[in-house]
């Protein structure tokens, strides 16, 4: 199986009052903590799925990461790009470039539950979290999504989806404003 792992990051932080992506967490700007988690999965490459001009950094070594400029902030087209990008592989992880926290090891963990569903989720404390491993044959329903909606509504009556319960509530943490990036700061 070949799975891809998209980071999207092509919002405008309008909550955020700048570009929360660059802020600085841990020496480095945000959306390299996400970019790295991406990395860590069990993937072949890594897209980023991002705003003209946002800095993305230099990632040598594998699996390789790429940019996908877009110039919608819109989730589903972010979404909707990201994928029709990761044509031929059996799925995609979906990471978002505002949560830094995401631990290392989830995507290896959705990997080995999945199955024969059509995606997998952690949660925690029933509220499901990223990233995403969500199956190639769930990609022609994510065409028609609009807006700002993600996979997680096409998700949420299906039955064949499988959740890693996770003790660690980072699979919810994103940044949206100033305080939460203070928050994970202290």
């Amino acid at each position: 199986m070949t799975h891809t792992a998209l980071v999207l990051a092509a919002g405008h932080s309008s909550r955020f009052g700048s570009d929360k992506l660059s802020a600085l967490l841990d020496g480095e700007p945000l959306l390299f903590h996400a970019i790295r988690a991406a990395r860590a999965a069990p993937v072949s490459r890594v897209i980023v799925v991002a705003r003209p001009g946002l800095d993305l950094g230099e990632w040598p070594g594998e699996p390789p990461v790429d940019a996908l400029r877009i110039d919608s902030a819109a989730l589903s087209q972010s979404l909707k790009a990201g994928i029709a990008a990761a044509a031929g592989a059996d799925g995609v992880f979906v990471f978002l470039g505002d949560m830094p926290r995401v631990p290392h090891g989830e995507a290896a963990r959705l990997a080995a539950i999945i199955g024969n569903n059509i995606a997998a989720l952690p949660r925690y404390r029933e509220r499901p979290g990223h990233p995403a491993l969500l199956r190639a044959r769930l990609f022609p329903q994510i065409a028609r999504l609009g807006g700002d909606e993600g996979a997680g509504r096409l998700l949420r009556a299906r039955r064949d989806v499988v959740f890693d319960e996770v003790d660690d509530p980072a699979i919810l943490l994103d940044v949206d404003r100033p305080e939460d990036l203070h928050a994970l700061r202290s």
